[in-house]
């Protein structure tokens, strides 16, 4: 069950990264907010994977032609995903964004099978579904503001397929290693994933809107940590992708909106409706039924 520790570090990392960069949002933009990811993030994932060569005694070799695609796919629609993400949280509660983009382990599981093959079993099956319908049920909301929240329901949705499609381009590329060491071939992925979002976002941004970047620059003591946070998450993603399929690593991922819920109810001082708890508890039962599934 080493997937699992890996998974739940990974999910707590990326809570506290994703909260930091909702508050860069309100100065650096959609866009500005998701380069601070990648551009203060691939230096730290550079500083990993130089220990793991070192502790492990590594070699490194020119990747195989089919490590590309998978990597590029990955990268760059984890950059639209991102980015449509943040999106979603400027619009709508922290705890009820992160609902819409978890949806994300139903994609995962039928990409998987479409593009890697990866089986899914039945029990396995009911826990995404019934884990998904929990997070489903926190976004509904009645009331005031329903074509408002239509439209966040569409690009939170959205947003949970392009993170799924991103989870299979970065499995699919760290498969494609046949590394006899699994931490290597996801440190190795990370980091390259990293630097091509990094030099893709900067070069977008100094051709396109360079005052983001000075702008990024001003803020380099939050976004230092939400870039290190950001690379910490990903390593713990990519070693759960190395060792199990990416929908039993994105469905224990679940576990995301409760810790979305404590930082709703400590940092942003936003109530949690009886519907979203009500919810919640379906999506707990759905990854303990996953994990004893498993």
């Amino acid at each position: 069950m080493l997937w699992a520790v890996f998974t739940l570090i990974a999910a707590a990392a990326q809570t506290a990264r994703n909260a930091m960069q909702r508050e860069l949002t309100a100065t650096l933009g959609t866009v500005g907010a998701t380069h601070v990811r990648f551009l203060f993030g691939f230096p730290f994932a550079l500083l990993f994977l130089a220990g793991v060569m070192v502790v492990t005694g590594a070699e490194l070799t020119s990747p195989p032609s089919m490590f590309w695609p998978w990597v590029l796919v990955g990268a760059f629609t984890q950059i639209a995903a991102t980015a449509t993400m943040l999106s979603v949280m400027g619009q709508r509660s922290f705890v009820v964004a992160y609902a819409y983009i978890k949806t994300e382990p139903v994609h995962v599981a039928l990409f998987g099978l479409i593009f890697l093959g990866d089986k899914v079993t039945p029990l396995s099956a009911a826990a995404i579904l019934l884990a998904t319908t929990g997070v489903s049920v926190i976004s509904l909301k009645a009331g005031a503001g329903e074509a408002r929240s239509t439209r966040s329901t569409i690009v939170g949705l959205f947003s949970g397929a392009l993170f799924g499609l991103s989870a299979i381009g970065y499995r699919g590329a760290i498969l494609s290693l046949h590394l006899p060491n699994f931490v290597v071939a996801a440190t190795f992925t990370v980091t390259v994933g990293l630097v091509i979002q990094a030099a893709a976002l900067s070069l977008y941004l100094a051709l396109r809107d360079a005052k983001v970047l000075r702008a990024i620059a001003r803020a380099w003591k939050p976004s230092l940590f939400a870039g290190f946070m950001g690379a910490f998450a990903s390593e713990f993603w990519f070693l759960a992708f190395a060792i199990t399929t990416a929908a039993n690593v994105r469905t224990l991922a679940l576990v995301e909106v409760l810790f979305a819920q404590g930082v709703t109810h400590f940092v942003f001082k936003q109530p949690t409706t009886t519907r979203e708890s009500i919810g919640i508890v379906m999506v707990v039962i759905g990854v303990a039924l996953l994990v004893w599934a498993y």
